[in-house]
């Protein structure tokens, strides 16, 4: 973490200098906003969080609760979204206090007495290693806290609105400020009160009953699968002996529980399966009380029991998947419109939550949005890198539900409907990249280009997210974890992996940081909001020697650039490899070299050769605006 470039920090360096409307911020919400977003959920506590690092952007996020949300109802937390977080800065905070999965225990049946359930297999959370990151169990209510902290420590000191309805909206041609918003108080000192609100730009993070989605046209589509499912947080004494364990537990019955220990030592989350439920059922299911649920789930355990002492939260749903046809407000791509008004989350795709993933999907999608949003009113990009959101994040909600369909189907199946006993577990092991978030991939769009040179880095696959490794820090020689290097702070990064030359040597590494310095066509040469080229991009250099042998002073200043006010030089980007894990062997990168362009949101853009410049300018002209 780097913090004192701006002058000497005494307090919390997670706390960054307020600028722009972070310095007088008005503490009533204004008549004119660039971004008004709807809902603090997890999409719009980090999309908030994201637009606090561009304080020339006047953002403002509304809520109709009156203040926090206390208890969240979801709560896993895949390996992605603790990557995600390591960006945001507090992946080690919350990873302390979450409850890790390291294991998942399937129970059965016992074929010698088939009313009691026996443990049939433990299967490792993540065999394969696919992520240095865990997959964490923590209460909603705790991953939105550590946003907002995230979100008001940024520059533009972003803070939620509470106790504000949103009533609808009308997207205008003409005017600075096209989209009017109705609003009403529902909380506080105003409370009844209705007014207007204009806004360049409105997202809909209000949940799967959205208003924002309701005022654009947009209907989820899908289907019910008649099943209903109990859940419930609850302390309880219990014989069960995998009671801390995430369990899948099959019954003769036929009925199932998904068990999710929760964070603290004591909480736990239990699903439980309510059965089938008839055509004209479905409210009569809705009010099944936490008795009856509690009853069912003892009658699954057999012969192990459930003495619940505290319920913190339960209810009772109907497995469902839902989409709609578009995440934005143009419902003719032909017409040549560009979105003004985007829904995220459960306001466009709605599943079960045993594949624990709603939260995790709604968050990418507020990152997708967030940094295309702050480019676009920065001046930076063109206002049609907005269409991006919609064709990118649609495919992966359809993908998303297509996976919970199938799992949830699994989960509610009887012991005996399955052809292999084990099928569920090995699913649960086969899919495990899936839930574990790494299964995006971005199609070739305007800021995702076609594998031409994919060969060059096969661990980096374009589109999908840059997956760290490990390196040595030149300057300190620290070990460190390359990706672990990147904030989210809104910047694109440009990863140099160097030829076999060395530092001081003539080299296409050295010709192409010329370039990159002293070329007019060098995106780094873009004026973008009047600001410094390292407020835009972030250049590292991977070099293939070991730390010790290579000369920081040799090595070219585009790597070592001058930052903040006293123009203090930056020392920090230049790497080699550790001599246990070499990152060029591990990520399948070229000993010719190769250039890995990500996202401000950590996917892969493009894998270029170093010599590319022409392809290199070819890629961002059409992103960038000079």
């Amino acid at each position: 973490m780097q913090f004192h470039h701006y002058g000497y920090v005494s307090g919390d360096p997670r706390v960054q200098p307020a600028s722009g409307e972070g310095l007088d911020r008005p503490e009533v919400l204004p008549d004119d906003v660039d971004v008004l977003i709807v809902g603090t959920g997890p999409a719009g506590m980090i999309m908030a969080a994201q637009l606090a690092q561009f304080p020339h952007i006047r953002t403002r996020i509304i809520e109709r609760r009156a203040g926090r949300l206390e208890i969240g109802h979801a709560d896993g937390i895949q390996a992605r979204s603790v990557e995600t977080f390591q960006a945001f800065g507090f992946a080690d905070r919350i990873t302390a206090e979450a409850y890790r999965i390291t294991e998942m225990a399937f129970w059965k049946p016992d074929p010698k007495q088939p009313e009691h359930i026996i443990r049939t297999a433990r299967t490792p959370d993540d065999p394969e290693g696919i992520s240095e990151f865990p997959h964490l169990i923590v209460n909603q209510a705790r991953v939105l806290d550590y946003l907002a902290e995230s979100a008001a420590n940024g520059p533009a000191r972003i803070r939620p609105d509470f106790g504000i309805e949103f009533k609808g909206l009308e997207v205008e041609e003409q005017g600075d400020y096209p989209v009017r918003v109705s609003l009403r108080h529902v909380a506080g000192p105003d409370e009844g009160r209705e007014r207007t609100v204009r806004a360049k730009y409105v997202v809909g993070c209000d949940g799967a009953r959205s208003g924002v989605r309701s005022a654009i046209g947009c209907t989820l589509a899908g289907d019910q699968a008649n099943h209903a499912w109990g859940v419930m947080d609850v302390l309880a004494r219990t014989d069960f002996p995998d009671i801390r364990t995430k369990c899948a537990i099959q019954s003769h019955s036929g009925g199932s529980i998904l068990l999710i220990p929760r964070e603290g030592g004591h909480l736990f989350r239990m699903y439980v399966d309510l059965g089938e439920v008839p055509a004209d059922g479905s409210s009569a299911v809705r009010n099944t009380p936490i008795e009856q649920i509690i009853a069912r789930a003892n009658e699954i355990l057999t012969p192990y029991t459930l003495d619940v002492r505290n319920v913190a939260w339960h209810s009772v749903y109907e497995v469902g998947h839902r989409l709609t046809d578009r995440f934005d407000d143009v419902d003719n791509p032909d017409s040549g419109r560009l979105p003004r008004v985007f829904i995220t989350g459960d306001a466009c795709h709605t599943h079960s939550a045993k594949a624990g993933q709603g939260m995790n999907v709604s968050m990418q999608d507020g990152f997708n949005l967030g940094w295309k949003l702050a480019y676009v009113l920065s001046g930076c990009s063109p206002a049609s890198l907005l269409s991006t959101y919609s064709a990118e994040r649609q495919v992966v909600a359809k993908n998303l539900i297509d996976f919970d369909r199938q799992w949830s189907t699994m989960m509610a199946r009887r012991p005996e409907e399955f052809e292999d006993p084990s099928e569920l577990e090995e699913f649960y092991t086969r899919t495990i990249e899936f839930p574990a978030g790494f299964m995006t991939e971005y199609a070739p769009s305007l800021i995702t280009h076609a594998d031409d040179h994919q060969a060059l880095a096969t661990g980096f696959p374009i589109g999908k997210r840059f997956k760290s490794a490990r390196v040595s820090r030149v300057c300190d020689g620290n070990p460190l974890q390359l990706g672990h290097q990147a904030r989210a702070d809104g910047r694109w990064r440009l990863y140099v992996f160097a030829d076999a030359a060395t530092a001081e040597a003539d080299s296409t590494t050295r010709r192409l940081a010329e370039w990159l310095t002293h070329a007019s066509d060098s995106p780094l040469k873009a004026v973008l909001s009047g600001g410094a080229w390292v407020d835009w991009f972030d250049v590292k250099v991977i070099y293939q020697q070991r730390h010790e042998d290579i000369a920081i002073g040799e090595v070219p200043s585009v790597f070592t650039p001058e930052v903040g006010p006293f123009q203090l030089v930056d020392l920090e980007n230049v790497y080699g490899v550790t001599p246990d894990e070499d990152i060029f062997d591990v990520r399948g990168i070229d000993r010719a070299g190769a250039l890995v362009v990500a996202r401000p949101d950590q996917y892969v853009a493009n894998v270029l050769p170093l010599t590319a410049i022409d392809e290199l300018a070819a890629f961002f002209n059409p992103i960038l605006t000079r």
